[in-house]
């Protein structure tokens, strides 16, 4: 895109952001939960989609539920731990099927406009940590920031450079911290199988 387009399509951006805060707003003073992800052709929460604002405490949300269940400690200590400093994780993403994983994975192709990009953001549901109940996708910023900072007490280490908000769990990091990152997942060799 050139500069000028780009300068063309911000307010229209613009106008997007903030017409999703007026429905988020909105659905929040109604008691509803969003989902956070746009239409999927059919896939939701079922398939690991999360309502919008979704606490890693939230047992019937499968994209919580599915988690592998030492993650899913280690996150929930970690939870209470920030909470008493007043910091609130979010899930933004957990366990996904496979279905989802391909979905997520077709749109970055798209969006990217090859494989090779794409995989930068998004690994393949066969060697996704997402679709094993491996990862999660923690949020707002100041609780990914949190993690950071004390994630490796917990065993919960960022893996990837590129995604402060990816977070996996690494018992070894509690006595020797978290491992080095990876710059990106298509650099994990997990994901080269």
């Amino acid at each position: 895109m050139t500069r000028t387009a780009a300068a063309r399509t911000a307010p229209h951006r613009t106008l997007l952001t903030g017409a999703r805060a007026v429905v988020a707003a909105l659905a929040k003073a109604l008691g509803h939960r969003l989902l956070r992800i746009h239409d999927r052709g059919g896939l939701g929460i079922a398939d690991g989609a999360v309502p919008y604002r979704t606490s890693v405490f939230d047992d019937e949300v499968p994209g919580v539920a599915n988690l592998d269940p030492a993650l899913l400690g280690a996150l929930r200590q970690a939870a209470s731990a920030a909470a008493a400093e007043g910091v609130e994780f979010r899930v933004n993403s957990g366990w996904r099927s496979p279905a989802y994983q391909s979905r997520l994975l077709s749109e970055a192709v798209a969006g990217y406009g090859s494989e090779q990009e794409a995989a930068r953001w998004v690994s393949r549901p066969e060697t996704s940590a997402h679709v094993s109940g491996d990862a999660v996708d923690i949020g707002p910023v100041e609780a990914s920031s949190w993690l950071s900072e004390h994630g490796a007490r917990y065993g919960l280490c960022q893996i990837y450079r590129n995604e402060r908000w990816h977070y996996e769990l690494r018992p070894e990091a509690v006595d020797h911290g978290c491992p080095a990152m990876y710059a990106d997942p298509s650099r994990d060799p997990r994901t080269r199988r």
